[in-house]
């Protein structure tokens, strides 16, 4: 998740500069741009295609670009949900990463065995919630819809990494 945690901490300094870069990220071909990478991740992910993590990676910086551009036009200008939403993933993802990729204690065969079913419970498969991501992109007037599908989905890679490891 190191693309997405850059991206996400250079969204938060472009926020807070007085520069014309903000306004080159609003154009609607990010837009496009953005909607395909995160559909083309989906389908990656669908017919596991190369790794997953490259492809929750792409997802989730295609569609932070996508946010900041398709919402960044309908919202007052230096609207603080520009800066501490991507603050937030980067701490979010941080942890994760840290959490995932570090030494981990041992579990017992019983919890081990709890995870691996709800990892493989239909419902919360990571191309649902990839999905519940874009349609959370069409709904501005729910702005809080966007972060907490996106903390489901970094849930949900955690869950994955870590069974993965087992």
């Amino acid at each position: 998740m190191f693309l997405f945690i850059a991206l996400s901490l250079a969204l938060c300094f472009i926020v807070q500069m007085a520069s014309p870069l903000p306004s080159l990220l609003i154009m609607p071909f990010i837009i496009y741009i953005g909607t395909f990478l995160a559909i083309a991740s989906i389908l990656g992910v669908v017919f596991k295609k190369g790794s997953a993590t490259i492809w929750h990676d792409l997802f989730s910086s295609s569609t932070l670009l996508a946010w900041f551009a398709y919402w960044h036009s309908l919202f007052n200008e230096g609207s603080p949900m520009f800066f501490f939403f991507p603050l937030y993933f980067v701490f979010l993802a941080a942890f994760i990463e840290m959490r995932a990729l570090g030494q981990r204690p041992h579990i017992d065969d019983m919890s081990l065995k709890q995870m691996r079913t709800f990892a493989n419970n239909n419902i919360v498969q990571p191309w649902i919630i990839m999905v519940g991501v874009l349609v959370s992109l069409q709904l501005p007037q729910h702005f809080l819809l966007y972060p907490v599908m996106m903390t489901l989905l970094l849930i949900r890679f955690a869950l994955s990494r870590y069974l993965g490891r087992s």
